[in-house]
C-alpha cells in the first residue's frame, strides 16, 4: 500500500480557514524585527499566513489579527506592499 504524503495546512489570519501551505502567502517578522513578505516560506522568524485575496488581507488588518499573529504593529508601508502584491 503506497504512503500518502500529508499536505501541511496553515490557517489564514484573515478568513480563519485552514488551507494548504503552498496556497497561502507568508508574512514574516524577522529576527532583525522587520516585517516582510516571504515568497519562499522558509525564512526564519515569526510567520503569519494570508490567502492571496484582498478581502482576507482587509479582514486581517481590520481585526488586528495580522498584528497579533506577528506580535508587532504592522507599518502602513508593509500593508501597502501586501496590497500591491495581491493586485498583481
Amino acid at each position: 500500500m503506497p504512503r500518502v504524503k500529508k499536505v501541511p495546512l496553515r490557517m489564514c489570519v484573515g478568513c480563519q480557514e485552514m488551507k494548504p501551505k503552498k496556497e497561502l502567502i507568508r508574512v514574516v517578522r524577522t529576527p532583525q524585527d522587520t516585517i516582510e513578505i516571504d515568497p519562499t516560506g522558509k525564512r526564519s522568524g515569526r510567520g503569519a499566513y494570508l490567502c492571496p485575496r484582498l478581502e482576507c488581507l482587509q479582514k486581517a488588518i481590520k481585526g488586528k489579527r495580522l498584528e497579533k499573529a506577528l506580535q508587532r504593529s504592522v507599518a502602513p508601508e508593509i500593508i501597502q506592499s501586501l496590497v500591491e502584491g495581491l493586485q498583481k
